[in-house]
């Protein structure tokens, strides 16, 4: 793949204590290696899915707000929400937001955090240059390691 100088770095990530429900999400973006901006904040009665999730659509939400039509790559720990913005919401786009599941009850057939996905899906296709990429979490990578502590943050917040 061919690199871009000014290329925008953004690690993304969530996180969720199952006791409490009470989770967080950050996200901080990088050009030339050096920072540039970052956002975090605490979310209620939530899911870890749904903290990553909501990690990388305040990313390509700042990033269109920002920087549009800019290249630029989300990294993230979630094989969930890389799967899902890479592979699976264009199957879900295709299907009306629903799962195609033989024989299927209806509420097997229907998408967790099908309107998280649905407002990613919204965001991303207004950046053909963005990319969501898949990084190792906890892996002394630094732009994750960030997100990972900014996300704790938020979830640790008032």
């Amino acid at each position: 793949m061919e690199t871009h100088h000014s290329e925008l770095h953004l690690f993304a990530d969530g996180c969720c204590d199952p006791l409490s429900a009470q989770g967080g999400w950050a996200f901080v973006a990088y050009r030339d290696g050096a920072e540039i901006a970052s956002n975090f904040g605490k979310v209620l009665q939530t899911t870890n899915n749904a903290t990553e999730l909501i990690a990388v659509l305040k990313a390509v939400i700042w990033i269109n707000g920002t920087a549009p039509g800019a290249h630029a790559i989300i990294w993230s720990d979630s094989v969930y929400a890389v799967k899902g913005c890479n592979h699976w919401r264009h199957i879900w786009v295709n299907n009306g937001w629903k799962k195609i599941v033989p024989q299927a009850n209806a509420r097997s057939r229907s998408i967790a955090n099908a309107e998280l996905w649905k407002a990613i899906d919204l965001q991303l296709r207004r950046n053909q240059l963005l990319t969501v990429a898949w990084c190792k979490g906890h892996a002394g990578l630094v732009g994750n390691e960030r997100a990972d502590e900014l996300a704790q943050a938020g979830r640790l917040s008032n």
